[in-house]
């Protein structure tokens, strides 16, 4: 696979774009407080001057010139006839879900135990994870991590994932299948759709136990617990053994959460567990299989997030890393399905009878 991110520059150009990459933790945070102190807003309304900003939003003159001289830097805003005014870059701060959402995971999950990033990929292990609280992997936690990161955490989860769950779901019910296991269930959000979708359905719901605590009470809340089971797993436990009898296995932005290692130890498990014709399908963000160079390089920069915080050695995959896993398990892709919401790709594998 070839792929360049970065254009013919003349050494001047390349020097710039390697300054930009040195202060950008400082631009980034100059930015995002302009951006939450409203000043953004106040632009996104027509140019102001210093004063006007002054009196509106009750700050010196210095904090206003120290973050909206980083943002002018950054392209955000522009200095036009001694006053403010917002440039289409800072637009995208005040109105984009996308550039939103990111900047709230990056600052609130991520920003502390990025600090010992260098240590994590040593060792391994989410050590920046601390910073949040003591938990091993921050699946042991989800539920109980510290507000704000709580709240970011699962708008940026959700906001990737809920996108492609309503074209997923006529491509996994195709098959009519009777029986469906959700294997990461996470918050039942996948669980509601597909028992909304297909009143008949029944579904195994498989996770940690604190995560399944919270699928169940969302499912109670909204009168569907009657075709649901809850299947409690450690899925890094040395005797995993999934339930059988299920049609149709699911996976959704789960396998990014375990090392290479693991996902073909889980795939060979899953395999397992599925009769003979048999669908396992992966939904996932493959950086890989997009379109557009914005959404592979959201998905690229996410990786250090899984080596800090979430569980050490995971990170966001190629698609063929993962089918080289299902195929070792056994498995044979029947059919792929490329930009589904934002970012996603839908595998679809099923287990022969060899």
């Amino acid at each position: 696979m070839n792929k360049r991110f970065a254009p013919d520059l003349t050494a001047f150009q390349a020097r710039y774009e390697a300054q930009k990459i040195a202060f950008g933790p400082v631009v980034f945070q100059c930015v995002r407080i302009a951006w939450q102190k409203g000043l953004l807003a106040s632009l996104a309304q027509g140019a102001l001057s210093c004063e006007q900003l002054m009196a509106k939003h009750q700050m010196s003159a210095y904090a206003l010139n120290v973050l909206l001289e980083s943002c002018l830097s950054a392209g955000v805003v522009a200095s036009v006839n001694d006053c403010w005014q917002l440039e289409k870059t800072g637009y995208m701060l005040v109105n984009d879900k996308l550039t939103q959402v990111n900047f709230n995971y990056v600052h609130d999950v991520c920003w502390q135990g990025l600090f010992d990033l260098e240590k994590c990929l040593d060792a391994e292990q989410p050590l920046g994870l601390a910073h949040l609280g003591p938990w091993q992997t921050i699946y042991q936690g989800l539920s109980d991590l510290p507000e704000p990161a709580k709240t970011s955490w699962f708008e940026f989860d959700h906001y990737y994932s809920d996108s492609a769950f309503p074209e997923a779901l006529p491509k996994v019910f195709k098959s009519a299948p009777q029986r469906l296991m959700d294997i990461g269930a996470n918050t039942g959000k996948w669980a509601k759709q597909c028992l909304d979708f297909n009143p008949d359905v029944e579904l195994t719901l498989v996770d940690l136990p604190i995560q399944l605590n919270v699928a169940q009470a969302n499912l109670s809340a909204a009168g569907l617990l009657g075709r649901v089971s809850l299947a409690p797993r450690d899925l890094l436990s040395a005797d995993l053994a999934f339930p059988k009898g299920h049609d149709v296995i699911w996976m959704s932005q789960f396998l990014s959460c375990f090392s290479l290692d693991n996902i073909g130890r889980i795939l060979s498990k899953a395999a397992e567990a599925l009769p003979t014709g048999g669908k396992l399908y992966i939904l996932d963000t493959f950086w890989d299989r997009q379109q557009f160079d914005i959404a592979a390089y959201c998905l690229i920069n996410t990786s250090p997030y899984f080596t800090c915080m979430a569980s050490g050695n995971s990170k966001i995959y190629r698609a063929t890393e993962y089918i080289a896993c299902a195929e070792q398990a056994g498995l044979v892709l029947g059919q792929s399905w490329d930009g589904l919401g934002i970012s996603h790709t839908l595998l679809q594998f099923h287990k022969t009878g060899a």
